[in-house]
């Protein structure tokens, strides 16, 4: 299996999984391109790695005992086959995995969700408005991924390896996501989660393109509207709610 294409290494961090410190290892490439995306130099599947996986383990040797575990982010960390052996590494030291994904592959997340234990899962809109939204047909494979992080969940509630999650929503003016805020969150409901995150997009880092669009927003009648979703949220009856 060839190595995994990894992007950058975080040594150290305490926001890419709540109330855990962990390594964050970046995967190169994405099938995605979703507009608010501030990773995009990191998007382009063609581009080789330049940390070797080799690295990595040395790092996360020196600190056993210091990290609680490590995450796997991108781009979209499962579009390599890598990513499994990788997993299996972390876990083989005695460390947590988190992962985060938009559950683009939810084949390879089938693979290793035995061996994660905490995922965070961006759920772009309605499966329908996928193309929109994230410029690809994905939708049905998002929201498989969707049920079966929710089954993963009931299946381990009682182990002695809990698994955790939390379903994530990005929305900016305008975006499909915003249009049917009510709509999706009811669905996002009614399929099982109890965790879930609304995040406002932000505009700094992202694509030239997507940077200039932000500058013709209403911003007053955006925080009235966001406030509306954030409502919405906190009434659709998760068993928590962040709101970023």
């Amino acid at each position: 299996m060839s190595e995994l294409d990894i992007a950058g290494v975080v040594p150290l961090s305490s926001v890419d999984w709540p109330d855990h410190l962990v390594a964050t290892v970046f995967c190169q490439g994405c099938p995605w391109r979703c507009p608010y995306c501030q990773n995009a130099a990191i998007l382009d599947t063609r581009t080789p790695g330049i940390v070797p996986w080799a690295d990595v383990q040395e790092l996360l040797e020196r600190r056993r005992g210091l990290l609680d575990g490590v995450v796997f982010t991108g781009g979209e960390a499962l579009r390599q086959a890598a990513v499994e052996s990788a997993i299996a590494d972390v876990k083989a030291l005695g460390m947590q995995v988190g992962l985060h994904t938009a559950g683009a592959y939810p084949r390879r997340l089938a693979q290793v969700l035995p061996d994660v234990d905490w995922v965070g899962l961006d759920i772009k809109s309605l499966p329908e408005d996928y193309r929109e939204a994230a410029g690809y047909e994905g939708g049905t494979k998002a929201w498989e991924s969707l049920a079966m992080i929710v089954d993963e969940r009931r299946r381990r509630v009682d182990s002695a390896s809990p698994f955790t999650y939390e379903v994530r929503t990005t929305v900016f003016p305008g975006s499909p996501a915003e249009r049917h805020f009510e709509e999706l969150v009811a669905r996002i409901r009614e399929a099982g989660v109890e965790d879930f995150a609304l995040q406002e997009a932000r505009a700094k880092g992202t694509d030239p393109i997507f940077q200039a669009m932000a500058t013709h927003w209403d911003m007053s009648a955006w925080r009235m509207r966001f406030e509306e979703m954030a409502a919405c949220a906190r009434s659709a009856g998760f068993s928590h709610v962040e709101v970023r």
